[in-house]
């Protein structure tokens, strides 16, 4: 996109919301754009690039400070990716941690259900264990 375009033009095009951009100006993800003479602003074919960039690290579930990290990275393209490398190494850590966590979920509602049996509410095991939170292993790990 080689010309200027509204900020609705910019959220439609880049999948990010108009208040969220603003919020990205706000914060200095994103650089306040020039504006018209009617004060509206205009975002260029860079700034649907960062656009784009923010919200992919935001769906991969990176922090605002990283993702501010990354984009300086980014702006400096001559430098090490050792510091991209140690923020995308650190938010697998988080993952891997997140992943093993519903696992154990997964296998504390497991265990619940196979414990009921299907019986009466009185034999319940998943009513018992929600009610008793020292009988849920998932948390005793």
């Amino acid at each position: 996109m080689s010309r200027d375009v509204s900020i609705g033009a910019a959220a439609k095009a880049s999948g990010v919301k108009v208040p969220t951009i603003r919020f990205y100006e706000q914060i200095g993800l994103l650089p306040s754009p020039p504006r018209t003479e009617g004060n509206r602003r205009l975002y260029g074919a860079s700034d649907l690039r960062r656009l784009a960039f923010i919200r992919h690290a935001r769906e991969l579930g990176f922090e605002i400070d990283a993702i501010r990290t990354l984009l300086v990275l980014q702006d400096d393209p001559d430098q090490s990716c050792d510091a991209a490398d140690k923020i995308a190494r650190a938010r697998l850590g988080e993952v891997e941690m997140r992943i093993a966590s519903l696992a154990a979920l997964r296998k504390e509602l497991q265990r619940m259900i196979q414990g009921c049996a299907h019986g009466t509410v009185s034999e319940c095991r998943v009513i018992e264990i929600l009610a008793d939170h020292g009988e849920c292993r998932h948390h005793h790990q």
